[in-house]
């Protein structure tokens, strides 16, 4: 309103000045407009830049590539200062785990876990807590080994699982490296290799196993690079009995041609998925329970043979869609599990790429389908013979306390 008054008071003086004190005038007059109009637009201008800078800098950090980037290191002064000396971004760094590697460092155990969406439950950050106090608690490494602890993770969950790991590795007597992945760039690579399986092993459009990420392990060999030769694959729900390192030696014990070591499913769950395959094959071993059945496969604890699989002429034909869509057809086969469908598919017709790990590497301890008409035929599934060494509390069921 002053400005306003002002232009009002110049203007009703005009007609009383001369020329040249017009001119004066008309000048003061478009120096006040300008530094209303350039000072408010200055203003204007400080602030969009801010929010495009704001915007930027959090596009950036979402599209980052944090395949390699982002880690939490544990590791001698000599292999510390290596490792500052790589360029994060490049493949670097994974590149020194070859199998039975003598290098400087040593022998690296990677072992890796889905993290997403764990901002949002505390019931997974309890499972998560869990896993790795008991992990940690029992884990011993030789000389110069390294644990790589991989983990697939959103941006949130990303931010809060650092300082989760910070709190649970402090007194880690082993050395280990952290490494977080993007969960959007991995699903991006996973979708044209997985695509068509999906409709196959998912439950349904907008469903949590429909995302190709949970089909991470059937074409992890395509995903990391080359030098990356064995990786083990964890669930978050698990409590250690026993020094992790100890799951690392059973990849010596694979027959030749396997190139996953998994343990069977502990409950009739492929029985029930199977149905209508053992009704039209009366005499099928498919879905019968162990030790002459072929119960399926629990995909909570994997051991991937990254090398074995992408050398593999077998595995790979059978990830083809033709192959996916025929076998499919073939055991009538609809499921809802991802990555552990397919393996229990295949696993039908070729076990001998699946080295089969006793269940004590992953004593699953969910009794859903016992109270779901399944429990005359129940414990035929859920015995399990012999020491635990990994409790996986499946389908939110309690952990036995030490």
């Amino acid at each position: 309103m002053g400005f306003l008054v002002l232009v009002v008071r110049i203007m009703g003086r005009i007609s009383t000045f001369r020329s040249y004190q017009f001119l004066l005038l008309l000048a003061a007059t478009f120096a006040v407009i300008a530094f209303y109009y350039f000072g408010s637009e200055r203003h204007s201008f400080s602030s969009t830049t801010k929010r495009i800078r704001q915007t930027q800098a959090n596009t950036n950090r979402n599209d980052a590539d944090l395949t390699v980037d982002t880690r939490i290191s544990h590791l001698p002064a000599s292999d510390q200062q290596r490792g500052e000396e790589l360029n994060v971004g490049e493949e670097s760094d994974i590149s020194r785990s070859r199998k039975g590697s003598s290098e400087a460092g040593g022998q690296r155990y990677h072992a890796l876990m889905m993290f997403t969406k764990v901002d949002r439950s505390i019931s997974l950050q309890h499972k998560f807590r869990v896993a790795m106090l008991s992990m940690v608690k029992l884990a011993h490494f030789l000389e110069g080994e390294v644990l790589v602890l991989h983990f697939v993770s959103d941006q949130v969950s990303q931010e809060l699982g650092q300082r989760m790991l910070q709190e649970f590795l402090q007194d880690a007597p082993f050395k280990y490296e952290i490494i977080f992945h993007d969960v959007v760039e991995l699903t991006q690579k996973l979708f044209p290799i997985v695509e068509a399986m999906q409709k196959h092993f998912s439950a349904g459009s907008g469903a949590y196993y429909s995302e190709s990420i949970f089909f991470l392990s059937v074409a992890m060999h395509h995903i990391m690079p080359e030098s990356l030769t064995r990786i083990v694959q964890l669930d978050l729900d698990l409590k250690y009995k026993t020094n992790i390192r100890d799951l690392f030696q059973e990849f010596d014990k694979f027959p030749p041609g396997a190139v996953i070591g998994i343990a069977r499913e502990m409950q009739p769950v492929y029985r029930h998925t199977f149905w209508l395959y053992r009704k039209e094959n009366p005499n099928t071993r498919v879905g019968e329970p162990p030790p002459e059945g072929l119960p399926g496969f629990n995909s909570g604890v994997m051991l991937l043979d990254l090398s074995a699989m992408r050398a593999s002429t077998l595995y790979n034909q059978l990830l083809k869609p033709s192959n996916v869509a025929k076998l499919a057809d073939q055991y009538r086969f609809k499921g809802h599990l991802g990555d552990q469908d397919f393996f229990s598919m295949i696993g039908m017709e070729h076990p001998e790429l699946f080295y089969s790990l006793a269940c004590g590497w992953n004593r699953q301890l969910c009794t859903w389908w016992r109270d779901h008409g399944y429990g005359d035929v129940f414990q035929l599934y859920y015995g399990c013979d012999g020491p635990v060494y990994i409790y996986h509390g499946n389908c939110n069921s309690p952990i036995p306390d030490d």
